[in-house]
């Protein structure tokens, strides 16, 4: 295991900057996930740590090591893709060892180790079967084998659940975590879904055109978001953001809708245009409030997902509590107070 540290780190294609001077402090035994959205350098970001690409500029440590000039078979480090890349004329056990071979380790040290990951990954059974014998999840599992078996310094995953279905990525992250709790390496995991970044993460890196956005744990991104890309790119269903300002110790919107504010920003409320914050979970249906027609309705049994059209404004409401309602019904919802952000609206920053 190892810490990993990246400074000033830049990449350019020709003329084109795509990396702008990234800093990240990765500790011994951490679970980074790197988000954002596509075309943001997330990937770019982990090839370059990886040693598939040359830096541009910066410098990349792992452990005591710099290594922004070692070739990739130099770094101590083991990759899962989003492809598998699995040898189809080779078994699963010959997959998971193949590395080792090319090192030249001894037999014994190969099959020991294979049989440790497969144990690990509940692979035992499939052990002589070839990979087109194998389904997705299973074939996933292998090429996280392959890597296990090298014991490296840092996993790097690149998008690895991309191509499975919906059930099989909930249980493939739960796997991916459950096996980073029992190994406890260093990983850098790529992904476009802030639902993976949230559930999987000890420390999410939110990228926005080559940039970081933020650095936190996944509930302070979620409870304190920089800046209104974060707030609107972590959490699902989307941030509420409605343009306006305060006036009275209320906030009104441009449309004319009124909305409450928490008592410490009514004592100093903010100047000039702003941008109202409120997280679709955070709205209730009450008695008294804001009134609003519904404009759709999606229910999953749980939850119940609406839009409502309040004077104009659209608004998302997260419900937890059972309601019968339907296209063109008249609901009346508060907003928790305690809930609510404020951004500025020519920078973006959360005030």
């Amino acid at each position: 295991m190892a810490t990993v540290n990246i400074r000033n780190v830049q990449k350019r294609f020709g003329s084109v900057n795509v990396i702008h001077g990234i800093n990240v402090d990765i500790a011994d035994g951490e679970f980074v996930v790197l988000v954002g959205p596509s075309g943001c350098g997330k990937s770019t970001l982990l090839r370059m740590i990886a040693g598939l690409e040359e830096t541009s500029d910066g410098e990349i440590r792992i452990g005591v090591r710099d290594v922004s000039n070692l070739p990739a078979r130099d770094r101590d480090i083991a990759m899962v893709f989003q492809n598998y890349a699995l040898y189809p004329h080779m078994s699963v056990a010959d997959n998971m060892g193949f590395a080792l071979k090319l090192k030249k380790a001894d037999a014994a040290e190969i099959t020991g180790r294979v049989n440790k990951a497969a144990a690990i990954l509940g692979l035992e059974k499939l052990l002589d079967r070839y990979p087109k014998q194998l389904s997705g999840g299973q074939r996933q599992r292998v090429a996280m084998g392959r890597a296990l078996v090298r014991d490296p310094q840092v996993f790097l995953f690149d998008e690895p659940l991309s191509n499975l279905d919906a059930k099989l990525r909930v249980q493939m992250r739960a796997e991916i975590k459950s096996l980073h709790q029992r190994i406890k390496t260093t990983t850098i995991y790529v992904t476009h879904d802030q639902i993976e970044a949230m559930t999987m993460a000890d420390k999410i890196v939110v990228l926005h055109d080559g940039v970081i956005e933020q650095v936190g744990a996944p509930l302070e991104l979620y409870d304190r978001p920089a800046n209104l890309f974060v707030a609107g790119f972590i959490g699902s269903p989307s941030m509420n953001f409605l343009d306006g300002r305060i006036e009275e110790g209320v906030f009104r919107t441009d449309k004319g809708l009124v909305l409450p504010l928490p008592e410490n920003i009514k004592s100093s409320p903010p100047a000039g245009l702003l941008v109202y914050g409120v997280r679709p979970e955070h709205i209730r249906s009450t008695a008294t409030g804001i009134a609003g027609t519904v404009g759709l309705v999606e229910g999953t049994g749980s939850e119940i997902f609406a839009k409502l059209d309040c004077g104009g404004e659209e608004i998302s409401c997260l419900f937890r509590e059972r309601l019968t309602i339907g296209f063109g019904d008249r609901l009346t919802v508060s907003i928790d107070p305690a809930h609510i952000h404020l951004f500025d609206k020519a920078t973006g920053r959360r005030i």
